[in-house]
């Protein structure tokens, strides 16, 4: 990204992350209405739900440290989706071509998080 400006920055992430939670969101709507489904399914809508919310949570911080406590939430809340994601698809409750898309997604926000929440830590 070439001459992004900080606050560009913060407000395309901050859209991404909110309209992977909506994407999410309608996929959960698409899973089986098998018990295991809506067990398994939950959890990751919890997860990916967080992801959002915490980011926005994160712009709002009052200070450097709470900026990278809420980055770390995200930082981790995108692992475990990537990890619900992955059982949902393994285990045979959904196919890998509908969560493929997501999946790819989430492991971006992951990165882009990461290395912010790493860039943050150094500048403390």
């Amino acid at each position: 990204m070439e001459n992004v400006t900080k606050v560009d920055f913060v407000t395309a992430i901050k859209a991404r992350t909110k309209k992977f939670v909506l994407d999410s969101i309608k996929f959960y709507q698409t899973l089986p209405k098998t018990e295991e489904a809506r067990i398994i399914g939950r959890q990751f809508i919890r997860s990916s739900s967080s992801v959002g919310a915490n980011y926005r949570a994160a712009c709002r911080s009052r200070s450097k440290a709470e900026f990278f406590a809420k980055l770390s939430i995200v930082v981790e809340e995108a692992d475990e989706t990537a990890f619900w994601i992955e059982i949902l698809t393994e285990s045979g409750i959904t196919d890998s071509s509908k969560t493929y898309l997501l999946l790819k997604e989430v492991n971006e926000i992951l990165a882009i998080v990461a290395k912010a929440r790493k860039t943050v830590s150094n500048n403390r």
